[in-house]
C-alpha cells in the first residue's frame, strides 16, 4: 500500500464539490496556510472539501464534521474506528457481486436483498456501513435517496464491475479522520466546537431548480426554504461572532432571472456565480454546465474578483 496516498471521497454523491475546489480555494482567507485553525463542515456529505482541506492544510488543528444523515455519519465513524473490519466485509460483498456479472437476474436479486437488509437497520454498525457503501457503488447513478420511512429506495445501477472495496482509500481516510470530530444532528450544534480561529464551509441540500430536480430527499425530513432561511440566520450569527464562512448552493436565478431568493437572502454578503457541471441526471442531455453560488463573509477576495 502507498502510505502517502491522499484521502478522497469514498462515495459517489449528488452535488459533490470536487469540481468547485478551485473556486473555493480562491476565496479562502489568504493567511490560512500560515496559521493553525479549526475547520468545520456542518453538512459533510461525501467529504470532497473535507478531504481536500485535510490533504492541503496540514496546519488544521482540528476538524469537525456533521450531517443529519445518521447512516452516512455511521459510515464515517466506522472508517475512523474499524477500517479493517469494514474492508473485510466490503471484500466479500465485492467478490460476491462481481461473481454474478453474467447473471443479470441473480445480480439484481442480490442488490435488492442487500437493500432490504440495509433498510431493516438490524445489522451491526460495521455491516450497515458496508451496505451503505455497497449500495452507493452499485445503485443507479450513485444517488442517495430515502422515502418518508427513511428507507433507501434507489434502484440498481448498470455498472458492470464497480469498485466496492477501495482498501487503500479507506485506510487513507482512516488516517485523515484521526483529528476529526464526527457529529450527527442539526447543523447549528457545530458552533459549540468553534474557536476564535475557525473556518466554516456549508454545503446544504441545494434549493431545487425545478420540481423534478430535487435531490434533497437525502433524509426523511425536507430541507425547505424555511431551513435555508434558518441557515442564513446561523451565518449571520457566525459573522457577528467573527467566524469566516463559505457556503455553496444552487443558482436559482440562473434558471429563472426573476428568482432573487438567494440574492435577497444573502444581500449583506459576497455572492459569486461559478460554473459547475451537473453530473447526475436521468436524462444525459440535461447533464451540462450551469452556475452555482459561492457565498462568503470573507472580505479579502480581491484576487478572486480578478480571477473571474
Amino acid at each position: 500500500m502507498n502510505i502517502n496516498k491522499m484521502a478522497k471521497p469514498f462515495l459517489k454523491w449528488a452535488g459533490g464539490k470536487t469540481q468547485l475546489l478551485n473556486d473555493i480555494e480562491l476565496i479562502l482567507p489568504k493567511n490560512l496556510v500560515k496559521t493553525n485553525f479549526t475547520y468545520i463542515e456542518p453538512f459533510v456529505g461525501s467529504g470532497a472539501v473535507l478531504f481536500w482541506m485535510l490533504n492541503n492544510f496540514p496546519n488544521i488543528k482540528k476538524a469537525v464534521i456533521n450531517d443529519i444523515n445518521t447512516d452516512l455519519i455511521n459510515t464515517y465513524k466506522i472508517i475512523a474506528d474499524k477500517p479493517n473490519e469494514l474492508i473485510s466485509i466490503l471484500e466479500i460483498l465485492q467478490n460476491e457481486y462481481h461473481s454474478l456479472d453474467e447473471k443479470a437476474d441473480k445480480k439484481k436479486e442480490y442488490y435488492y436483498q442487500k437493500r432490504e437488509l440495509y433498510n431493516t437497520r438490524k445489522s451491526t454498525n460495521t455491516e450497515q456501513a458496508a451496505f451503505f457503501i455497497f449500495l452507493n457503488r452499485t445503485c443507479f447513478n450513485g444517488l442517495y435517496r430515502v422515502n418518508r420511512k427513511n428507507e433507501f429506495n434507489v434502484p440498481i445501477g448498470s455498472y458492470k464491475k464497480p469498485m466496492i472495496c477501495d482498501r487503500e482509500n479507506i485506510l487513507a481516510i482512516n488516517k485523515s479522520l484521526q483529528k476529526v470530530e464526527i457529529l450527527s444532528g442539526d447543523f447549528e450544534q457545530t458552533l459549540k466546537y468553534a474557536n476564535p480561529n475557525s473556518l466554516f464551509y456549508f454545503d446544504p441540500p441545494y434549493k431545487p431548480l425545478s420540481n423534478t430536480s430535487s435531490f434533497n430527499s437525502y433524509t426523511k425530513d425536507e430541507f425547505d426554504d424555511l431551513e435555508q432561511i434558518r441557515l442564513r440566520d446561523f451565518c449571520n450569527k457566525l459573522d457577528v461572532l467573527g467566524h469566516i464562512w463559505i457556503l455553496s448552493n444552487s443558482d436559482v436565478k440562473g434558471k429563472n432571472p426573476k428568482d432573487n431568493f438567494f440574492d435577497d437572502l444573502y444581500s449583506n454578503f459576497h455572492i459569486y456565480r461559478v460554473e459547475a457541471k451537473r453530473t447526475i441526471n436521468a436524462n444525459p442531455n440535461k447533464r451540462g454546465k450551469l452556475t452555482e453560488l459561492l457565498i462568503t463573509n470573507q472580505v479579502d477576495i480581491k484576487e478572486y474578483v480578478q480571477a473571474i
